[in-house]
Order: structure tokens, then C-alpha cells, then sequence
């Protein structure tokens, strides 16, 4: 009699190698997610001190040359180009899991972009039925992940994650990357100057020239991509675009061959995330989170606007059931099931973490209400607010199964021969 055929299953741990690069990943980026929140919070707590003044004066400072469009204000170049090293970081780490990662398999892959397709969806729909008839520009906003955000919640409540969840959350929050970027390029681009835009191309062939060539030197590299940045920049689309697509032209693997931490993609990595991480997002939220929420009756009204209800419901609501729905209809319609170490209940906590949707979420806002000075206020509270809630949410459910979380990760931590590989990966069951 012929045995029945194993099931395919969801949500599986990856090989070591590949948990070796995510787990030094998700380190780097739980330290800039803490030093993220610790300048939203700064920023939160002058603007609504009797100082507010000053801060808004500091955020609204203009420096740079006119001659070239760039007087603008300290804001402004924190979202422009403080975040265009961000989305370059975003954009080695996409094609990192295009060419050695998860993305590179389809069936590994299909699984996160479903989630990540579902993920902003959901969230997109609920604002606009909140919206209807109104400030549906914003559509956008609750449709982020920000990852370093939520590996920062999880290192405050101490939760062991497994791996298979770190690398659905982890891949989940790299398409969700590009699907923003793609948003942003598409829909918030309100003038376009082509011969800009065809400009531009020369900077990023020559950068893309000079890295295929293994050339390094940021004396040659620095200024391509500035000059690139500028020209994006100037023909409207916006430029944190230029870093993603800087990113994507820098060759992963090795000379040799091996996707290993000699590739070009991991040592620009190493060399610029601490610039990323450290520097260019905790300046944006140090500008972006700053909002007066003038006292209990302002808070009140704030939480009452369809725009921060749209968003505020769209980053909690939204992501839950989008991630989770399309996980569920994913395994159901391909026949797999979910692995067997695992219950949905953890896919709902990893959809909660999706909804922490902070650093993107302030950049769609901002271009989303431009000169709009009240929406793009409640745009603020309604992310800070659906961020928070989503946090707390997420410490709920991920606490209550942080037993099983914690046997696994012994299970995962376990190296009974001593050679350096712990046993799971090397006896799959």
C-alpha cells in the first residue's frame, strides 16, 4: 500500500546560513528600532512642552543652495535625504533576497509577498471606507511595516521568536519595503520633469558600472550617487527612490560566486546600516513624530478624524486580517498546512507586528498632505496611536505563547556534537 504523501508545510525554519545572516540582521535593526523610538519620543514631548516653539523652528529651518531646489527645510531633508540612505539599504537588502535569499525561491517566496500583498490591501481598503468622499490621498499610510520598529517591541518584551517566524516577519517587511516604494514612485509623484528623470539614468549606469566592476571608492561612488539623487529629486519623483534603485544595482554575490560576506551587497550593508540604523531614520522620527496634540480636548478631537480613525483602524484591523487571511488562504488553496511547531494564533501575533508602521508611514503622510497642516497632524497621532496600539496587541499574543517560543528556540540553540551548527538544521524533520 502506497503511503500517503507528506503535506507541504508553512512557515519553516530555512537553513543555517540563512538564520546565521537574519539573526544579524534582526540584531542591527532592534538597536536602531530602540534609538528610533527614543527620538519620536523626544520629539513628542518638546512639541507639547511650553519650548514647542523652538522646535518647530528647528524643524522648519531652511539651509541649501536655491540655485539647485534645495533650500529646504531640516524636515524635509530629513525625508528626502537622510531616508534616501535608508531605502539604499532597503534596496541591497531586496536584491539580497532576490538572488541568495528566500525571494529567490518561488515557493518559499510565494507565502511573504501573498502576506505583503494582503498586508497593505486590507489597510488601504478600510481607510478609504473611512474616507469615502473625503481625504482618500492618505490610502497609503497604514499600509507600512516598519521592521525596526518591530524588532525593537519584541526585544522590550523579551519574546523567543522562532525562526521560522523571524524570517516570515523579516521577508514579509522587505516586500512590504518595495510595494512602498513602488506606492510612493507611482502615486506620489504630483510633477514629473522627464528630462530630469532620463538624466538621472546616466549617474546610476555609471555607480551601477563602477560596483559590477567591484569598484569601492566612495570618492567615485559618493558623488554618483548624490549627483543621482539630485536629478531624481528635481523631476519630482521622490528621492528616496534613487536609493532603492542605487541598491538594487549592487551585485550580491562574490567573485567566486558565493552569496557570502565578501559580496559587494553585504559589505556596503555592513558599512552603511549603522549610518541608516543610527543616524539617517532616528533624525526623521526626531522631525516627523514632533505633533502638538493640545491637551485632552485636541487629543479628542484628533481621534475623532476619519483621517486618524482610517488610519489608526487600517494599521490594526487591516494588517491582522490581511496578513493573516492571506497566510490562511495561501496554505488552504496550495494544500500545505502549517508547520506542526506552530499555531495561527503566532501568524496573527507576527500580522500585529506588521501593523508597527511607523517610519514609512510619517513619509506617505507627509506627501500625502503636503501644506495640509491639520491632516498631516492627525496623520501623526493616528500613526503614533495605531503603532502603540498595534505594539501592545502584538506583547499580548506574542507573551501568551512565549513558553512554546522559548522551547523552541532552546530546540533551535541546541549543538549536542559541538560543531557550530545547531542540530535542527542538520536532522530537518
Amino acid at each position: 500500500m502506497t503511503p500517503p504523501a507528506t503535506r507541504r508545510k508553512v512557515l519553516t525554519r530555512g537553513s543555517w546560513p540563512e538564520a546565521q545572516r537574519l539573526t544579524s540582521v534582526l540584531r542591527r535593526e532592534t538597536v536602531g528600532g530602540v534609538l528610533l523610538i527614543i527620538a519620536a519620543i523626544i520629539a513628542l514631548i518638546w512639541a507639547n512642552t511650553p519650548w514647542a516653539s523652538a522646535y518647530e523652528a528647528l524643524r522648519d529651518f531652511q539651509i541649501g543652495p536655491s540655485s539647485l531646489h534645495l533650500n529646504l527645510s531640516l524636515s524635509a531633508w530629513a525625508a528626502d535625504g537622510l531616508l534616501a540612505i535608508f531605502f539604499f539599504v532597503v534596496g541591497l537588502e531586496l536584491k539580497r533576497e532576490f538572488v541568495a535569499g528566500d525571494l529567490r525561491d518561488p515557493r518559499r517566496a510565494a507565502l511573504p509577498v501573498v502576506a505583503a500583498i494582503g498586508g497593505m490591501v486590507c489597510p488601504a481598503i478600510i481607510y478609504v471606507l473611512i474616507n469615502r468622499g473625503g481625504a482618500v490621498d492618505g490610502w497609503a499610510i497604514p499600509t507600512a511595516t516598519d521592521i525596526a520598529f518591530a524588532l525593537a517591541v519584541l526585544a522590550v518584551i523579551n519574546t523567543h521568536l522562532p525562526a521560522a517566524l523571524r524570517t516570515f516577519l523579516l521577508t514579509l517587511a522587505v516586500v512590504d519595503d518595495l510595494l512602498a516604494v513602488t506606492v510612493i514612485a507611482i502615486f506620489y509623484t504630483s510633477e514629473l520633469n522627464l528630462p530630469y528623470l532620463a538624466a538621472a539614468i546616466v549617474p546610476i549606469a555609471l555607480f551601477a558600472l563602477a560596483v559590477q566592476r567591484r569598484i569601492s571608492s566612495p570618492w567615485l561612488l559618493v558623488p554618483l550617487a548624490l549627483v543621482a539623487w539630485w536629478l531624481v529629486h528635481s523631476s519630482g519623483v521622490h528621492a528616496t527612490v534613487a536609493g532603492v534603485l542605487l541598491g538594487f544595482t549592487v551585485p550580491v554575490l562574490a567573485e567566486h560566486g558565493e552569496p557570502d560576506e565578501h559580496g559587494p551587497a553585504e559589505r556596503f550593508e555592513h558599512a552603511i546600516r549603522p549610518l541608516s540604523t543610527g543616524f539617517a531614520v532616528p533624525v526623521f522620527a526626531f522631525f516627523a513624530a514632533g505633533v502638538t496634540i493640545g491637551g485632552l480636548s485636541g487629543l479628542t478631537d484628533s481621534l475623532g478624524d476619519k483621517v486618524t480613525l482610517g488610519i489608526i483602524v487600517g494599521l490594526v484591523a487591516g494588517k491582522l486580517i490581511g496578513i493573516t487571511a492571506t497566510t490562511y488562504l495561501t496554505a488552504k488553496l496550495t494544500r500545505a498546512e502549517l508547520d506542526s511547531e506552530l499555531a495561527w494564533i503566532d501568524v496573527a501575533g507576527v500580522a500585529l507586528l506588521g501593523g508597527i508602521g511607523f517610519t514609512v508611514s510619517l513619509l506617505v503622510g507627509e506627501l500625502a498632505f503636503a501644506g495640509d497642516h491639520t491632516s498631516a497632524d492627525h496623520v501623526r497621532i493616528g500613526v503614533l496611536f495605531g503603532t502603540v496600539t498595534a505594539a501592545i496587541l502584538a506583547t499580548i499574543v506574542l507573551r501568551i505563547r512565549n513558553r512554546v517560543y522559548r522551547a523552541l528556540d532552546e530546540a533551535e540553540s541546541r549543538d549536542d556534537d559541538g560543531d557550530g551548527i545547531p542540530d535542527v538544521y542538520q536532522h530537518p524533520r
